[in-house]
């Protein structure tokens, strides 16, 4: 898919080379729709492609941008393009999340980390997060990696400080249109982030006897094409520890999934949900004695994503 996909664009980029060369390297005028078309796509773009753009009539343009998406599709077989429905819904949110910088919220900086990498699986600002010259920072987390945005007047305008982002590179949206191995997929979201709850429903002095439920969103769970489905193996470990810190209970499990394109686009505002009963015996007097601990580990097999999870609970009355 990779392949085609770049026999395509190569295809592309010499026809609008030669209408180029007849036409010398006059650049119309862009109508208004077409100049916003470029602002929009800025984070994925190739120099390239804007020159090509910038050098068509006004009727070849159009068909550059239906190419342009058409390009990036995970799946172009599908009537849907959930490569363009993701990055236009991060631009609106983008714009809602960061506004009052005097431009639209997608432009800035934490605007421009938000619709390459999604949201962070954590997010700390405020007046205790000063760095240590007294400068307003906000500290995005993904999984355990910071990325600093520095507010050097405490004025609300905040600019990207951390440079080097390729421990986060296989976050980038940019590889859901060109995953590795020409392997055409993930769901729209980029981190395996999820949601979990731990429900006591019995618990004395020899026993206790509970549930964990975990809620993972399709829109972050990444897949691989293998023939007509898309599939991936999520790995589940747990390890719940008493106030001492001694384990008392541990689990792991894998659960498989597997989806064709259309029914990955039914589910991308659904969730993933995983239940697990906990018994404990053996200690269970422990851990109804003081404040327990749940470790949740969970790991996409396909894209190597992780994110670590710990719930605090007691079980008095």
């Amino acid at each position: 898919m990779r392949g085609k996909s770049a026999v395509l664009l190569v295809g592309f980029l010499i026809l609008t080379g030669l209408i180029g060369c007849r036409s010398g390297d006059y650049e119309a005028k862009l109508a208004p729709e077409e100049e916003k078309f470029l602002s929009e796509v800025r984070y994925l773009i190739t120099a390239e492609e804007q020159q090509a753009f910038r050098r068509l009539s006004a009727g070849e343009r159009s068909k550059f941008i239906e190419d342009f998406w058409r390009r990036r599709d995970p799946d172009p077989e599908t009537p849907e393009n959930i490569f363009r429905d993701e990055y236009y819904k991060r631009l609106s949110e983008a714009s809602r999340l960061f506004m009052g910088e005097g431009r639209e919220g997608w432009l800035t900086d934490r605007g421009r980390i938000y619709v390459l990498y999604g949201s962070p699986s954590d997010r700390q600002y405020g007046p205790l997060t000063r760095d240590a010259y007294g400068r307003c920072q906000e500290v995005w987390y993904y999984g355990n990696f910071p990325v600093v945005f520095i507010d050097t007047a405490c004025r609300g305008v905040f600019v990207l400080a951390t440079f080097d982002l390729s421990p986060i590179e296989n976050l980038s949206l940019i590889r859901l249109a060109s995953p590795p191995s020409g392997k055409r997929t993930r769901a729209p979201g980029v981190y395996v982030n999820f949601d979990v709850r731990v429900k006591k429903r019995f618990a004395h002095e020899t026993e206790f006897d509970g549930l964990v439920e975990i809620e993972v969103p399709y829109s972050a769970i990444w897949l691989s094409a293998e023939g007509d489905r898309l599939k991936t193996t999520l790995e589940l470990k747990m390890e719940l520890k008493d106030s001492q810190n001694i384990v008392r209970w541990e689990h792991q499990s894998r659960y498989d999934i597997s989806l064709t394109a259309r029914e990955l686009g039914e589910k991308k505002d659904k969730k993933f949900l995983v239940e697990v009963p906990i018994r404990v015996s053996e200690g269970a007097a422990a851990l109804k004695a003081g404040r327990n601990k749940l470790e949740i580990v969970l790991r996409n097999l396909t894209g190597k994503e992780q994110m670590t999870k710990i719930v605090e609970f007691t079980l008095g009355p």
